[in-house]
Protein backbone atom coordinates (compact mmCIF):
# COMPACT_ATOMS: atom_id res chain seq x y z
CA UNK A 1 0.00 0.00 0.00
CA UNK A 2 1.18 3.19 -1.32
CA UNK A 3 1.31 6.26 1.08
CA UNK A 4 -0.02 9.88 1.08
CA UNK A 5 2.13 11.55 2.99
CA UNK A 6 -0.15 14.95 3.61
CA UNK A 7 2.38 18.02 5.12
CA UNK A 8 0.81 21.08 6.63
CA UNK A 9 2.95 24.52 6.90
CA UNK A 10 3.40 27.42 9.50
CA UNK A 11 -0.07 28.30 11.76
CA UNK A 12 -2.32 25.33 10.85
CA UNK A 13 -2.07 23.89 14.40
CA UNK A 14 -3.82 26.86 15.24
CA UNK A 15 -6.60 25.71 12.72
CA UNK A 16 -9.92 25.91 15.03
CA UNK A 17 -9.31 29.29 16.57
CA UNK A 18 -6.75 31.05 13.72
CA UNK A 19 -9.53 32.89 11.72
CA UNK A 20 -12.45 30.74 12.14
CA UNK A 21 -14.23 32.79 8.98
CA UNK A 22 -11.53 31.99 6.80
CA UNK A 23 -10.15 28.90 8.36
CA UNK A 24 -13.09 27.25 9.42
CA UNK A 25 -13.67 25.77 13.20
CA UNK A 26 -12.17 22.31 12.73
CA UNK A 27 -8.36 21.33 14.38
CA UNK A 28 -6.12 20.15 12.77
CA UNK A 29 -6.81 16.72 14.40
CA UNK A 30 -10.23 16.98 12.75
CA UNK A 31 -8.43 17.62 9.60
CA UNK A 32 -6.07 14.46 10.02
CA UNK A 33 -9.00 11.94 10.46
CA UNK A 34 -10.91 13.26 7.61
CA UNK A 35 -7.44 12.63 5.27
CA UNK A 36 -7.21 9.05 7.07
CA UNK A 37 -10.78 8.20 6.26
CA UNK A 38 -10.17 9.73 2.69
CA UNK A 39 -6.87 7.71 2.41
CA UNK A 40 -8.65 4.47 3.82
CA UNK A 41 -11.25 5.08 0.66
CA UNK A 42 -8.68 5.38 -1.97
CA UNK A 43 -6.36 2.45 -0.65
CA UNK A 44 -3.69 4.61 0.87
CA UNK A 45 -1.60 4.78 4.09
CA UNK A 46 -1.66 8.15 5.52
CA UNK A 47 1.85 10.10 7.13
CA UNK A 48 0.54 13.05 8.17
CA UNK A 49 2.95 15.90 9.43
CA UNK A 50 2.20 19.86 10.56
CA UNK A 51 5.63 21.87 11.12
CA UNK A 52 6.22 26.06 11.96
CA UNK A 53 9.54 25.19 9.87
CA UNK A 54 10.26 25.64 6.58
CA UNK A 55 13.63 23.55 6.58
CA UNK A 56 12.21 20.51 7.96
CA UNK A 57 9.25 20.96 5.03
CA UNK A 58 12.29 20.93 3.14
CA UNK A 59 13.74 18.03 4.73
CA UNK A 60 10.52 16.11 4.46
CA UNK A 61 10.52 16.10 0.73
CA UNK A 62 13.68 15.66 0.49
CA UNK A 63 12.61 12.10 2.45
CA UNK A 64 9.33 11.97 -0.10
CA UNK A 65 11.66 11.48 -2.51
CA UNK A 66 13.37 8.77 -1.26
CA UNK A 67 9.88 6.89 -0.75
CA UNK A 68 9.02 8.50 -4.65
CA UNK A 69 12.04 6.60 -5.96
CA UNK A 70 11.54 3.02 -3.48
CA UNK A 71 8.05 3.15 -5.69
CA UNK A 72 6.12 3.43 -1.60
CA UNK A 73 4.74 7.00 -2.06
CA UNK A 74 1.98 7.95 -4.21
CA UNK A 75 2.51 11.63 -3.78
CA UNK A 76 2.16 15.05 -1.44
CA UNK A 77 -0.36 17.27 -0.57
CA UNK A 78 1.43 20.57 0.69
CA UNK A 79 -0.54 22.80 2.36
CA UNK A 80 2.74 25.26 2.90
CA UNK A 81 0.76 28.19 4.35
CA UNK A 82 2.62 31.43 4.72
CA UNK A 83 5.69 29.60 2.68
CA UNK A 84 3.58 29.50 -0.58
CA UNK A 85 4.48 32.72 -1.18
CA UNK A 86 7.93 33.23 0.25
CA UNK A 87 10.39 29.83 -0.42
CA UNK A 88 12.16 28.98 -3.27
CA UNK A 89 13.66 26.53 -1.13
CA UNK A 90 9.92 24.19 -1.40
CA UNK A 91 10.08 24.96 -4.86
CA UNK A 92 13.33 23.81 -5.21
CA UNK A 93 12.67 20.82 -3.19
CA UNK A 94 9.59 19.69 -5.28
CA UNK A 95 11.61 19.98 -8.17
CA UNK A 96 14.40 18.08 -7.43
CA UNK A 97 12.45 15.06 -5.74
CA UNK A 98 10.19 14.24 -8.59
CA UNK A 99 7.61 13.58 -6.52
CA UNK A 100 3.83 14.18 -7.79
CA UNK A 101 2.47 16.98 -5.46
CA UNK A 102 -1.09 18.84 -4.65
CA UNK A 103 -0.78 22.29 -3.60
CA UNK A 104 -3.73 22.63 -1.30
CA UNK A 105 -4.92 25.80 0.16
CA UNK A 106 -8.17 25.89 2.80
CA UNK A 107 -9.29 29.14 1.71
CA UNK A 108 -9.45 30.86 -1.58
CA UNK A 109 -6.15 32.51 -1.90
CA UNK A 110 -6.82 34.58 -5.22
CA UNK A 111 -9.74 36.21 -3.42
CA UNK A 112 -7.52 37.44 -0.63
CA UNK A 113 -4.51 39.84 0.17
CA UNK A 114 -2.56 40.74 -3.19
CA UNK A 115 0.11 38.81 -1.72
CA UNK A 116 -1.21 35.68 -1.28
CA UNK A 117 -1.93 35.63 -5.33
CA UNK A 118 1.43 34.60 -6.12
CA UNK A 119 2.91 30.71 -5.49
CA UNK A 120 6.20 29.25 -5.50
CA UNK A 121 4.57 25.90 -5.03
CA UNK A 122 2.46 26.03 -8.22
CA UNK A 123 5.10 25.72 -10.56
CA UNK A 124 6.31 22.61 -9.50
CA UNK A 125 2.86 21.01 -8.28
CA UNK A 126 0.73 18.66 -10.41
CA UNK A 127 -2.32 20.73 -9.52
CA UNK A 128 -4.01 23.06 -7.29
CA UNK A 129 -6.72 23.41 -4.78
CA UNK A 130 -8.38 26.14 -3.48
CA UNK A 131 -11.16 27.44 -1.53
CA UNK A 132 -12.96 24.33 -0.56
CA UNK A 133 -12.13 24.57 3.14
CA UNK A 134 -11.04 21.69 4.99
CA UNK A 135 -12.60 19.55 2.92
CA UNK A 136 -10.10 19.86 -0.06
CA UNK A 137 -7.99 17.40 1.80
CA UNK A 138 -10.22 14.91 1.02
CA UNK A 139 -10.64 15.93 -2.22
CA UNK A 140 -6.81 16.37 -2.71
CA UNK A 141 -6.87 12.96 -1.69
CA UNK A 142 -9.39 11.68 -4.01
CA UNK A 143 -7.15 13.67 -6.76
CA UNK A 144 -4.38 11.82 -6.39
CA UNK A 145 -5.58 8.72 -6.25
CA UNK A 146 -6.67 9.69 -9.55
CA UNK A 147 -3.15 10.61 -10.96
CA UNK A 148 -1.84 6.66 -10.06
Amino acid sequence: MKTALILNGPNLNLLGTREPAVYGAQTLQDVEALCERACLANGFKLDFRQTNHEGTLVDWLHEAGKLHTAGKLAGVILNAGAYTHTSVALHDAIKGTGITLIELHISNVHAREAFRHHSYISPAAKAVMAGFGVNGYALAVAGLAGMQ
